[in-house]
């Protein structure tokens, strides 16, 4: 009669890494919206897919922490963990979303500085979640995903400050200013929340040790 209150760890540590993934493959397609802006509309239909199915993951996780009486770690980290990641993919969408609305049909170069950086700090935070599962075993790797994810935010925050100051400089206009200022934000909101992925995740693994 216990048995539905036994742990299920593959299934926690399951929906964290199914949603990192969605998170590397959603900012590929921010990327190649930098590489080939005629494929725009297409790219970021994809990246709405992508959210929609982050949506039902991070649906999914909530339920059944709902449902499970004994966690394989903290539950409200579990919470904290996957809303963290959802806000990723979120943010992500939200980017390309809005670059469609403003009709920015040509990338500025700093676009392409973001998107990389967010790949970057993605696929880190892909191999920090997929260490979770032995954490005990893993402290040192998982740090080191953890600083490289830090490192990507720092280097995102130093995009941010050379996109502005290009923007001012190269646009005379108000409108375009307002529009690249607010899908430059939106990609720092992305990275930031990326850091904020990280620090559960060292939280998680300070706890278990």
């Amino acid at each position: 009669m216990f048995k539905g209150l036994l742990p299920k760890e593959a299934g926690f540590f399951d929906f964290f890494e199914q949603h990192s993934l969605l998170a590397i493959e959603a900012c590929k397609e921010l990327h190649a919206i930098a590489l080939n802006p005629a494929e725009m509309k297409s790219r970021a239909a994809r990246i709405r897919e992508i959210e929609h199915q982050a949506d039902n993951i991070t649906h999914k996780c909530i339920d059944a922490l709902h449902r499970t009486f004994i966690t394989p770690i903290d539950r409200t980290d579990i919470h904290h963990l996957i809303k963290k990641l959802d806000d990723v993919v979120d943010s992500l969408d939200s980017t390309a979303s809005r670059m469609i609305l403003y009709e920015l049909t040509t990338p500025r170069p700093e676009f392409k500085l973001f998107t990389e950086v967010l790949t970057t700090a993605t696929q880190e935070i892909n191999g920090a979640i997929h260490h979770l599962r032995e954490m005990k075993k893993s402290e040192k790797t998982i740090e080191k995903y953890c600083r490289a994810i830090y490192e990507a935010e720092n280097r995102g925050d130093q995009v941010l400050r050379a996109a502005l100051a290009a923007l001012f400089n190269d646009e005379k206009e108000a409108g375009p200013v307002i529009k690249w200022k607010d899908i430059f934000e939106r990609m720092e909101v992305a990275i930031d929340r990326c850091e904020d992925v990280a620090n559960i995740v060292e939280g998680i693994v300070i706890e278990a040790s």
